[in-house]
């Protein structure tokens, strides 16, 4: 628990110090916003900034930084370490300045201002990588939680087509009418749930594993047959929400179309972030304690509770949780968790690929036969997604792990973008060369021993990926070389 409090407070200084510091950096001003300038009551709609923030917090949270944080927790205390470090240092720095950027480029989306900072050939390529990524998540958050409102009454088949509706409902409307209204209020779920066992946490005051017991792989040494993954790289594809997760990239653009000031981006973005960062701190811990569940030192029945395939999903562990630690309030929390907050990344999942699309084609939303040319054929490619998912026994898991890689790998075209951007204007481009390149390795590695990809041995991805970070800072150094940019 010690480690736990000492990461708290990182986090809540990250935010105070290194925040302002970013900040400092991009220098936002009074100038108009998108919000004003180019308001047209569907997308560009000013809001509160409250709303703003609890929007963005729902946004990019969903069930990212409990789910993630449940399955990560498993590694054992290097948890902690990569939230608070890649939650400070790269995760809110990216939200930051992805949202900034798209405030002062219109209100524009990632791939062009992928397209503005890295090139055409570039911004094509993301392009059809975001959309598909976004697609994918929007799939899968159809189905998982048609199984558990399954569960409680109807068939699996009436909720999937509840779901889609909701979505195409959603997508199309004007983002006041649904997300402005519901979301905060799913939003202070999340955080009251968080809250809440975080008070639990201090109350019981569990032993757990403390960071100088040791940053290794609990899991593995615990059970090498069951739990095969290594720190690198797999904790870093497995904790994103919470830490950094592209997908933020395509959700602060929503948000920058709503801001009326870029002096409040600070807390919006960066802010958010940091706030996911603490979500995912408290699963980590109460995870870890539930994976800890022994009365020796070590994750003794880990290796039980995998093989039985107990609390090791982790809808179930927050089910489990919630209802055990905080009653019937906590049933509610938690099918809130599973369900409500599934679907409401869905909904902007598929709302982000709609103006994405809208913009490489240059298709104006206003009129409603506009946004049905978009929406249909989404709504399909989604649809053809859900029934190979539902055919194929591990279909979910499947897509899932192929999200996680692509979710990181966005992050990864997201942070050059960034850093040719600091670059070019002269500033302190290492804040986000340093995460670029880490990012970089990281998903080159998972590629190749990811059994869903190449399932190299971990000896030839650690290479590959070691040869991809060199070729990376060599291509950076070249960059700047030719374009006569030394920051």
């Amino acid at each position: 628990m010690i480690t736990f409090l000492i990461s708290l407070a990182a986090l809540v200084l990250g935010y105070l110090v290194y925040g302002r510091f970013v900040e400092r950096i991009f220098v936002p001003d009074d100038r108009v916003t998108p919000a004003v300038a180019q308001a047209d009551g569907l997308d560009y709609v000013a809001m509160p900034y409250w709303k703003v923030f609890m929007i963005q917090f729902l946004n990019i949270a969903g069930t990212g930084p409990i789910f993630g944080a449940i399955m990560g927790a498993k590694f054992g205390p290097a948890a902690y370490l990569w939230i608070i470090f890649g939650c400070i240092f790269a995760g809110a720095v990216h939200d930051y300045f992805v949202g900034m950027l798209s405030m002062r480029n219109g209100g524009c989306d990632l791939p062009e201002l992928v397209r503005h900072y890295l090139g055409g050939a570039a911004s094509k390529v993301l392009l059809v990588f975001a959309v598909f990524l976004l697609i994918m998540l929007g799939t899968v958050f159809v189905y998982s939680p048609a199984e558990i409102l399954h569960g409680i009454s109807g068939s699996t088949t009436m909720w999937i087509t509840i779901i889609f509706i909701y979505y195409v409902v959603a997508t199309m409307l004007p983002i006041d009418k649904i997300i402005g209204k519901i979301y905060p209020l799913f939003s202070f779920s999340l955080l009251f749930m968080a809250v809440a066992l975080m008070a639990v946490l201090f109350v019981k005051w569990p032993a757990l594993p403390e960071l100088w017991d040791g940053v290794g792989n609990m899991g593995k040494a615990a059970d090498p047959a069951s739990f095969t993954d290594n720190i690198f790289p797999c904790l870093f594809i497995t904790i994103a929400c919470g830490a950094i997760s592209g997908f933020h990239a395509t959700q602060s653009p929503l948000m920058a179309r709503c801001l009326t000031s870029e002096r409040k981006g600070r807390p919006i973005f960066y802010g958010a972030m940091i706030t996911e960062g603490l979500v995912a701190l408290v699963w980590a811990t109460v995870s870890m304690w539930f994976f800890y569940d022994a009365p020796q030192p070590g994750y003794a029945q880990i290796g039980g509770t995998m093989a039985n395939g107990l609390h090791t999903s982790a809808p179930v562990v927050v089910n489990l949780v919630c209802k055990d630690w905080l009653g019937i309030v906590g049933g509610v929390l938690a099918m809130l968790g599973v369900v409500a907050a599934p679907i409401t990344s869905g909904d902007t999942a598929f709302r982000s690929a709609r103006l994405i699309i809208a913009q490489a084609l240059k298709l104006s939303q206003r009129a409603k036969k506009n946004r049905l040319y978009i929406c249909v054929p989404l709504f399909a490619a989604s649809f053809a997604m859900l029934v190979w998912q539902m055919e194929n026994p591990d279909g979910f898991n499947t897509i899932w792990q192929y999200f996680g890689w692509a979710n990181q790998t966005l992050s990864v075209f997201a942070l050059w973008t960034i850093t040719v951007y600091l670059v070019r204007e002269r500033k302190p481009y290492v804040i986000t060369l340093v995460p670029a390149l880490f990012m970089t390795c990281v998903c080159t590695t998972f590629f190749m021993v990811s059994k869903t990809a190449l399932g190299l041995p971990y000896t030839v991805g650690y290479g590959v990926g070691a040869t991809a970070l060199v070729v990376a800072a060599v291509w950076f150094v070249v960059w700047m070389k030719k374009s006569n940019c030394k920051g």
